[in-house]
Formats: structure tokens, sequence, C-alpha cells
């Protein structure tokens, strides 16, 4: 089982897209923690796994992005020319401050605690929706036909995406993560990532000829506004960051509730609690991220020479942050770590990372999968997942979620 991750002192080999990593990374992580905490992989880079080293890299300012650098060094010096890449290098996900803080800084008006949770009600509506269309079919897929739509129906809202535009975005394939992975793309996954970017960047151009013509009270008109205002926002920013808006409000959501589900199916005592005692929901969401979160790893790179758990580390690497390891180190989670606890006390994963690249859609997330899977719960009760032993992970290691789900009532 553990045969990918092994100490320094033997070859560093780390497969994070191997079938068994993918199915079950939590005893890697392990082997990690205690045997290897800042592990150098056959691909050059340092992984963090114990939670003390992980928060001290998303918080200190000797760790940045600097991602044209990382990039470089992984790909040769033409990589930045390729669109996929450089449109994800202008993103406020790879930038360093000030460009990071100036384009925080344009869309975090729209995710403000009250304006979130006015948007409640509007959550509860979709997911009635959805589940009064599959009711009367007794069966579904609860990542297709139920997880996926909620949050896509949310940031198309919040885009300003026509209603009438959205069924490209709800059949759409789901594999936009892929550029997060530590195993370097291949020239093909290159091609293909440039190819989806020309059709993303296609529709883009119609929305925003769109809002020019006709403002909307949505982030789409506001970033045009700010675009226009030149020095707050390129063209090129507009399209990388309503992109990356678009992919990150959706992918972890679908796959934080279908984790969710999936870990209360399997813990049938936990399930019978939060059935018995729904005021645990907001408890258990937080549990659902640490114990399967659908963020596993984030990266940074060190800006000068650091040390880092004993280990000196040059600058210009890449420190690999494995968040699912930090969730589960008995250092912060003292009683069995590896276990679904939805009452577990002082439960602060650091699923959304931390410093100042903490995860805008943090509440909206937390806000989506508590009313999705606590009326799931009241409305199915005798919902039943049809194999909870061997669901079908998607070939992903950083974005964390289910191929499919499929379950009856």
């Amino acid at each position: 089982m553990n045969e990918h991750v092994q100490p320094a002192t033997s070859a560093p080999l780390f497969n994070p897209l191997a079938p068994e990593f993918i199915r079950n990374p939590y005893p890697h992580y392990e082997k990690l923690r205690t045997s290897d905490p800042v592990h150098l992989t056959q691909h050059g880079m340092y992984l963090a796994s114990r939670h003390a080293d992980i928060t001290l890299v998303l918080r200190d300012r000797r760790f940045g992005k600097d991602y044209p650098t990382r990039m470089e060094r992984r790909y040769g010096p033409d990589i930045m020319k390729e669109p996929m890449i450089r449109n994800f290098a202008l993103t406020m996900l790879q930038q360093d401050a000030p460009d990071h803080t100036r384009l925080r800084g344009l869309v975090v008006k729209a995710f403000t605690a009250r304006r979130v949770e006015d948007m409640r009600p509007r959550i509860q509506q979709i997911v009635d929706e959805t589940l009064d269309h599959v009711i009367p079919q007794g069966k579904m897929d609860l990542i297709e036909d139920f997880a996926f739509r909620l949050p896509v129906t949310v940031i198309c809202d919040m885009l300003g995406i026509p209603p009438e535009h959205r069924e490209m975005f709800y059949t759409g394939a789901r594999d936009s993560g892929r550029i997060l992975e530590p195993v370097p793309l291949t020239p093909e996954e290159i091609k293909q990532g440039n190819a989806r970017q020309a059709m993303a960047k296609m529709y883009f151009d119609q929305l925003f000829d769109l809002r020019r013509k006709n403002p909307g009270d949505d982030l789409t008109t506001q970033l045009l506004h700010a675009e226009e205002d030149g020095s707050k926002l390129s063209n090129e920013e507009l399209y990388a960051n309503i992109i990356l808006l678009f992919g990150a409000g959706h992918e972890t959501t679908v796959n934080l509730i279908g984790n969710g589900l999936l870990a209360l199916f399997r813990n049938p005592d936990q399930l019978a609690l939060l059935k018995a005692k729904p005021e645990l929901i907001t408890n258990a969401i937080e549990e659902f991220l640490r114990y399967d979160s659908s963020v596993q790893m984030t990266g940074r790179t060190t800006l000068e020479d650091v040390e880092l758990g004993g280990r000196p580390i040059p600058k210009g690497e890449a420190v690999l942050c494995l968040l699912g390891s930090a969730n589960h180190d008995p250092a912060v989670y003292p009683d069995h770590p590896e276990r679904l606890d939805i009452t577990r006390p002082n439960v602060k994963p650091l699923s959304f990372g931390g410093g100042i690249h903490f995860c805008l859609g943090a509440q909206l997330a937390r806000i989506e999968a508590e009313v999705a899977i606590s009326t799931l719960l009241r409305r199915l009760p005798d919902l039943r997942l049809d194999d909870a032993e061997n669901p079908e992970w998607r070939p992903s290691f950083v974005l964390r979620g289910l191929k499919r789900l499929p379950a009856s009532w």
C-alpha cells in the first residue's frame, strides 16, 4: 500500500496519481509524517505533511507563489507562451502581492459574510428544485444529478451567465484541476488545455459583450468596470480571473458534498446521529472538510533560503503542502484523526488554505454543502448508496472527488 512513499534515505518516490493512492491517500500521509515530514519527490519538489510546517508555509512571507519561475524550472523557458499556463499565471490564485492584493480586492465584496448568507434562500430553492426533479425516478447519481448542479447554478448566478447559456456548463467535462497536479503535464495535455482555453475565451467574449450592453448586478459586470478603469484590471486578467472564479466556484464544492455524503454512509452511526440531530450539520461540514478534504494540496515557492521541519530548502524551490495530511495530524487531532466524528470539538481544517490565499468562497461552499446535505437527508430518509465500498474516484489527487455515486430510495 505504501510503496510510493519512502523516506529520503532511499529513492524518493511519490506517485499521487497511482490508483491505490487516489483510493485512500491517508495511510501514505501517515507514513510521510512519521518517517519523512519534508520529503523530496522524484520531481524535485518538497512535500510538507505536518500541520505545524504547513501552517508556517501558508502564512510566512518567505514563501510565495512565484509561478513563472516554478513553471520554467519544470518545463523550460517557453512554457509561459502556452495559453493555458499564461492564463493560469494571471489568476489571483498564482499571484503574489501587490498584484494579488489588487485582484482579490476587486472580487472580495461579492463574498462578504452578509452577501453569502443572503444567498441561502436561493441555494435552498436550487436544492429543492433539483430534488423535485429526481425524486420520482427512485434513483440518481449523487454527483452528476445532485452535487454538481447546485454550485454550478450558484456560480452562474454570481457571474451573470444567462439561464439559456447554462446547459453547456452542466454537461461540460470536469477536468479543470489537472493543471494543479504535481505530476507534470504531457505535451498532449497542454495541447488539450489550450483548446479548452480557446473555447472558454470564445464564450466569455460573448458574455462580456452582453454585460457591456446590458450591465447586471453580477461579478462579471463589476469586473468589466474595473477593466475600463485600466489601472485595476487588464483584459487578460479579466479572462483569467472570471475563468478561475467559475472553476473554483463549483469544483471543490461538488467534491465537498460528494465526499461528505460518502463519509456519512460509510459511517452509519454518524449518519443516524445527524438524522436524529440535524442541528449538528454546521459542525459536521467542518468534520467532512477535515476528514476527506476536497482540496488535498496547495503549493508555494521559497522566496529565500529557508529551513522547514529541520530541512534546509534553497531559494526558488517548490514546497507542496499536503492539506489532507495536516487535517489528519494527531498533533492537532489527538482523538483518532482517521475516524469520522461529527461532534468533534475545535475542528479547524486547513482545507481552504491559509494566509493571503485563504479561499474567497469558503463560507459559500460551507452553506451550499450544509443546505444540500441536510435537505437531502430530510427529504429522502431512506436514501441508500448502491456501492459505498468501491466508489469510483476521479483520477485527480489535488482536487479529491468522486466520478459518480449512484444511490436509490
